[in-house]
Parts: C-alpha cells; structure tokens; sequence
C-alpha cells in the first residue's frame, strides 16, 4: 500500500519505566529457568499505559519543534487501557495541550495496534484531512503468575508523528503492507485478569507466517530483497523469534547493521516494535532504509519501508534516546512487583 503524497516520521519519543524486575526473582519464586531475557521493565505506582503514552508523545513534539495545536489527529494503541470505557486518546491530547481541534481513538490490535495506528495517521495526513497526526503503542503488559508469559510482558511505549514530506523529515514511508488471518493464538475474555495463549501455536503458525507473509509482500511491491535494507526491526515477544524470522527471510545476519535486535526491557506489547523503530533511528543515517514488521496475536502483521533522510542528524542532540531509558534502572524484588501489578487482591 501507497499513499497518494509521500509521507514521513517528523517527531518520535519514547518512554520505559525506570523499575526492573530480574528473572531470576521470577524463577525464584515460581522455580524453572532458562528464560530468554535477563530481566523486564515494570510501571511504577503511578504510572500505566496512559502516563506512558503521554512521556512518549512529550518527546515526540519536543522532537519534531512544531506546535502540538498542529495536530489533528491522536490515536493510542494498546491493550492495557486503564479505563474499561474512556478514551487514552483524549487524555494524550489533553497532556500534550492538542485539545480542542483533534480527533482522538484508541486502538486494540494485540501487540500490532501502534501500527494499525501508522498506518491510519498516514492516511489523514496524505489525503490532507490534517497536518500532523501521531500514533502510539504503550502497554502494562499483564502475564499470570508462573505462566510463561510473566517472564517477558514488560511496559513501555513510544510515539510517532507523521506529516507530509519535506526538508524537516526525519524518515519517509515508501509503503506498507498488512498480513491478516483469524489465527487464535493469544486472547483475553471480558473480566479475565491475563490473557491465554497457544504456547508453540504463538510461533508457528501464528508470529512466523504472519511477519514473513507481510514482509515478503512488502518487498514483492517494492521490488526490494532483504539486502536492500540496513536495519530490520521484527516485533519481539522474546529475544529468539526476531533472529528466527530474519533468517527464515533470507536477512544476511553477518552483515545486517546493529540494530535486528534493540536492548530487551521485556515485551513490551504495542511498544515493542515501536520501541524497535525509535532506538534504530536514534543510530540511523541519511540513507538508510529501515524495515520495520510488526505481530499482533489474532492476528496479523503490518510491514513498512523507511528511508533516513539529512534532518536525522539534526535530531540527535535531542535527548532522551531509547538507549538512556533502558540504561536508567531501579531493580525491585518480586514481592514489590506483585504489589505494583496488581497481583494481589485486597
């Protein structure tokens, strides 16, 4: 998929809790070992998916040096709303002073709602409905006690803001492609505190054939192969499936430039590919096209073709980078993380 005029990333920010839990607190309490990841990012007391996406969404116009009255259009993927019935969208808006004139949703697309977002932003701005438009992917990722889930579902997210192309774009969209089935993989009932899962079926053939269905679209549309691109960021459940696919795609990993693999914090839902994307154009030069493929469980794939343009070398004396977050750290013991996600009930 194209859209009409060429649009591009003008803004980004992001946002990871500073608090840590290690896995080794988790395997101490419930046993097991051999977790794929060291240790995860866990919100704070005060902190959700909404705090989250408005830190996120601050950078993102501190980033893009434009008027947050510009923007006409906020979306908010995610799949852990800290209101049954009430919009995040709103009170990003609100946070980051867009109100009044601004349409605001919230999507829900499993892990691939941020994107579901990219795509609907590209669409307002490229027909000119409005200027500037943002999308967002923060989660609180929830995993039951001793489930395998637990080990990795973290919290964070980030922020995009999309306008057309000009000589202030950061990076521009040559097309997208969405890869979608009804596979039941990963789900969650109404009143259910955790999501269940498939266990094996969330690889194959639910996170595998999805992103390769997508991908190889993709690149069929753009007439490109895998070494057209200099950075490939897949969505990251763990730190296996993102390597396992790159070589199921034929991704020369001896070569590929740093960057297939972003500093794990966790799973951190809609965040995780979008967290991908922002730590690779924190690093990125003018040039470089970046593929970008997200998963969502139910499920479906969403793949994208960037291109880095000059004004990223502008951008980078605008702090705060992915890598400071994932380096500001405050570890906690399991008992304080069962508190602050709700695992006990009083």
């Amino acid at each position: 998929m194209k859209t009409a005029k060429t649009v591009g990333i003008v803004g980004y920010g992001a946002y990871i809790p500073r608090n840590r839990l290690k896995v080794s607190e988790i395997s101490h309490v419930w046993g097991g070992g051999g977790a794929p990841i060291q240790e995860k990012a866990v919100a704070d007391i005060d902190e959700d998916a909404v705090t989250i996406a408005v830190e996120a969404a601050r950078y993102a116009v501190k980033r893009a040096g434009i008027d947050p009255r510009e923007i006409g259009a906020i979306y908010v993927g995610t799949e852990s709303k800290p209101y049954a019935v009430k919009p995040c969208g709103t009170i990003v808006a609100e946070a980051i002073g867009a109100t009044p004139c601004v349409t605001a949703a919230d999507y829900e697309f499993a892990c691939k709602a941020g994107t579901e977002a990219f795509q609907t932003c590209m669409g307002l701005v490229s027909s000119g409905m409005v200027k500037y438009a943002m999308a967002i992917g923060a989660d609180t990722a929830q995993g039951r006690p001793a489930d395998a889930l637990e080990y990795t579902a973290a919290c964070g997210g980030a922020a995009f803001i999309f306008g057309l192309k000009n000589h202030r774009t950061l990076a521009y969209i040559e097309g997208s492609y969405s890869y979608t089935t009804d596979t039941p993989d990963f789900w969650r009932r109404s009143r259910e505190p955790y999501p269940r899962h498939g266990s094996r079926f969330t690889g194959t053939p639910a996170y595998f054939h999805h992103i390769v269905g997508a991908v190889k679209g993709l690149m069929g549309e753009l007439g490109y192969g895998p070494e057209d691109f200099d950075y490939a960021v897949f969505h990251q459940p763990n730190t296996k499936f993102p390597i396992k696919v790159a070589k199921m795609l034929g991704f020369p990993m001896d070569a590929i430039k740093p960057g297939l693999i972003v500093p794990f914090v966790g799973n951190t839902y809609a965040g995780s590919t979008l967290l991908g994307l922002a730590s690779v154009l924190d690093v990125a030069n003018p040039g470089d096209r970046i593929l970008v493929a997200s998963y969502g469980s139910g499920a479906g794939s969403d793949a994208f073709s960037l291109v880095v343009q000059d004004a990223i070398s502008n951008d980078r004396r605008l702090d705060p980078a992915v890598s400071i977050f994932i380096n500001r750290k405050r570890y906690i013991d399991y008992s304080l993380y069962a508190r602050l996600r709700g695992k006990i009930l009083t």
